[in-house]
């Protein structure tokens, strides 16, 4: 890339440790080129707070803080959850968030006139491939500046040397410097002792955990609530009705409170290598249960049983930043059509980290009580199922006879 054509640089900025050291570094590196800062607002909350001012601050001419909640929920997080995806067991949290912040990266990038667009993912992680392969779905000829490829800085502590050598201010100390990433549905903890897998997560610890309690430190006594779907999407919690939006915002206050959602795993990155995080995913979690929940008594076997397998390529698409493709777009349709009849209600006791079922109601229900019973019924003729065992088992009674046949020989 010729620096001498890279005039002005749209960053992805989140006011952590790596974006806050790349304004300064930008305009060190690319001839002092203008810096505009974007940071979209997927839920972090607090992680908002002094945005503006710090990015102004480092140099930045201007910042945008965009509020892109809704389409994150309705278009990345609700078809996702529809489609029962988990990579590894991870609720892809960082993974759907990727995709929505960097098409509006690219929306205003292109109305700006930009010449590269910047992000601050390193070389070892999955996010690099994220916001680039998006980049290239809208702006396939856009320029992209990735510093951790090209700088000199080797380490988070060394990044801490250079934030401290610009004067700018860090939320972060070498102690509390793990690398995090929050938004509405999930918050994720990497790096420190948590690098060493014989390293137990200091749950119980006070500051670790931010979206949740440590399930000993959860109340003694239960909490009940109720989930209401249409088609797959929820409408109302604890019958009250409101976005999906909400009810994830209260899922997270509800099951956070009650130690639910903890995830200590080791997932295989993208890029080759094997990465451990914890994440606390309270309101998904509970999510994730009581739509599955529903679908158990809404879909046909064949219809769930092939849902659960094309959820492994779903879940591997969203985690390896390929949201914006034909499969996956294809794969939304299907899912979008096992939904239709995914209407219900759905009741569930939280406790110290344990979501526990607690009744289950749908007028799409495929569950028949009648015919299910061991009480005398009507409704099934076992003596059919001779017939049935014979048919079935043809396959295999013709193969043993050859079988028996040949070692006559």
């Amino acid at each position: 890339m010729n620096k001498s054509y890279i005039k002005k640089v749209v960053l992805a900025y989140s006011g952590g440790l790596d974006t806050s050291i790349i304004i300064p570094w930008l305009k060190e590196n690319y001839n002092n080129c203008e810096v505009i800062a974007v940071s979209g607002n997927v839920g972090q909350a607090d992680e908002l707070e002094g945005l503006e001012e710090k990015a102004l601050k480092t140099g930045a001419s201007k910042i945008y803080i965009e509020d892109i909640t809704n389409e994150f929920v309705d278009d990345f997080i609700i078809p996702t959850v529809k489609a029962g995806a988990l990579y590894e067991g991870y609720m892809l949290g960082t993974s759907f968030a990727r995709p929505v912040i960097a098409k509006r990266l690219v929306e205003i990038a292109l109305a700006e006139g930009a010449d590269a667009i910047c992000h601050g993912c390193t070389g070892k992680g999955n996010d690099q491939v994220r916001f680039e392969l998006t980049v290239k779905a809208f702006a396939p000829d856009m320029k992209i500046i990735a510093p951790w490829r090209e700088w000199s800085i080797k380490s988070r502590e060394e990044e801490i040397e250079y934030a401290e050598a610009h004067n700018i201010p860090l939320k972060i100390t070498r102690e509390t410097n793990y690398s995090k990433d929050k938004n509405l549905w999930h918050l994720s903890h990497e790096g420190l002792d948590l690098e060493d897998t014989g390293n137990e997560p200091q749950y119980e610890k006070e500051g670790f955990l931010e979206m949740s309690v440590s399930p000993l430190q959860a109340p003694d006594t239960p909490t009940y609530l109720t989930l209401d779907f249409e088609a797959g999407v929820p409408v109302a919690l604890n019958d009250e009705k409101m976005s999906a939006k909400e009810i994830i915002f209260k899922l997270n206050e509800i099951g956070g409170a009650n130690g639910i959602g903890l995830l200590d795993i080791v997932e295989n990155r993208l890029v080759g290598m094997k990465c451990r995080g914890v994440y606390e995913t309270p309101g998904g979690t509970i999510l994730y249960f009581a739509h599955n929940y529903l679908e158990s008594i809404c879909l046909d076997k064949m219809t769930s049983h092939k849902k659960q397998e094309l959820s492994i390529t779903f879940a591997e698409l969203v985690y390896n930043g390929q949201w914006y493709t034909p499969l996956r777009e294809a794969l939304s349709a299907f899912v979008d059509k096992t939904q239709e009849n995914v209407t219900g209600k759905v009741k569930l006791k939280l406790y110290k980290g344990n979501i526990i079922k607690a009744g289950v109601w749908s007028t799409y229900s495929l569950y028949s009580e009648k015919i299910a019973t061991f009480g005398e019924d009507n409704e099934y003729n076992q003596a059919d199922s001779a017939g049935f065992i014979n048919l079935f088992g043809l396959p295999i009674q013709v193969q043993a006879q050859v079988n028996a046949k040949n070692k006559k020989k």
